[in-house]
């Protein structure tokens, strides 16, 4: 940034509304207003089709900056249960109860906690993802069954394939007809695709295995993403940062009660070129992949988008 670090523009945000609790979003806002001129720049990237989508981008990068924002004033504190997570500047907080602040259930343990009322299976969880991504990232989705595919290699050759979840992101759905036309002659990027892998919860057992599941059935797309409604265990989500900065995976836990609480902890690194090798290979060999690029082909080539085609389990 400009002058000064996010983390530090965040903390002079809190420090304006001293006692008040802000969510992600409201501090999000609350910065463009304030740094206008320091984020445009970055507003003016081709990827963010209106503010929205780059308040969008703005609220990822807060809940991925948690230990930077909390690091750099020892008055800020944050709740993350109930969701949604909520920051405020104390001037009068002891530094020494900042653990229990933040702890809340466990300093390791974050999201959804499941209990034999909240029975949720992953297969349950799919429509829930669609849902939020669809209403709070303005994506249009597809399920891809695994089930579906011809296993032409044999068993095991399609192991870590397919994803869960495949997005297509219309960046240029609001552009003038004339931007698109310049856009598509100069071969530049006019959709953005994304691809999720769903787990029912992380933790010390299952994380790495499922992290690594998730860059080998996303590594076509341009953000792929790990969704899961819980992290648990001694070091697992510090575990999952350095991973997500090794390979670029993103991580989204997923709130099934209330999907648009659900909180993109740490953004996906996003790639400019689509692995087309790749995409072909799924193609091939899923059913519902083919439809999903058979979707994506026709918006590129009419720009019309039939709702009824989309976000269907």
């Amino acid at each position: 940034m400009a002058k000064s670090s996010q983390s530090k523009k965040v903390v002079s945000i809190l420090r304006e509304f001293p006692r008040q609790k802000l969510t992600a979003r409201e501090i999000a806002f609350k910065l463009y207003e304030k740094y206008r001129e320091d984020y445009q720049k970055k507003r003016n990237n081709p990827r963010f089709s209106d503010d929205e989508e780059f308040i969008k981008q703005l609220v990822a990068e807060i809940g991925s900056q948690k230990t930077q924002i909390l690091g750099a004033d020892k008055h800020v504190c944050w709740q993350d249960k109930p969701r949604p997570r909520v920051y405020w500047y104390d001037p009068d907080f002891d530094v020494g109860a900042k653990v229990k602040v933040s702890e809340g259930n466990g300093a390791d343990e974050r999201g959804f906690q499941f209990t034999d009322d909240n029975p949720y299976t992953e297969q349950r969880l799919y429509p829930v993802l669609v849902d939020y991504l669809n209403s709070e990232l303005g994506l249009y989705c597809q399920r891809i069954d695994e089930k579906r595919s011809r296993n032409s290699r044999g068993a095991g050759g399609n192991q870590w394939l397919h994803p869960d979840i495949v997005a297509m992101q219309p960046v240029d759905k609001e552009w003038d007809e004339i931007v698109r036309s310049c856009v598509k002659q100069g071969a530049g990027q006019s959709v953005r695709l994304w691809s999720f892998e769903v787990k029912k919860e992380l933790s010390g057992s299952n994380a790495r295995k499922s992290f690594f599941q998730a860059v080998s059935n996303s590594s076509w797309a341009n953000e792929g993403y790990l969704v899961a409604t819980s992290i648990s265990g001694q070091g697992v989500e510090q575990e999952l940062r350095m991973l997500s900065a090794l390979h670029g995976i993103g991580i989204i836990l997923l709130n099934p009660e209330n999907p648009s609480e659900s909180d993109m902890i740490l953004p996906a690194r996003p790639r400019d070129e689509i692995d087309w090798q790749s995409v072909n290979r799924i193609l091939i060999e899923n059913e519902d992949f083919k439809e999903y690029i058979d979707l994506v082909s026709t918006y590129l080539q009419t720009g019309r988008i039939r709702p009824k085609d989309w976000n269907r389990i």
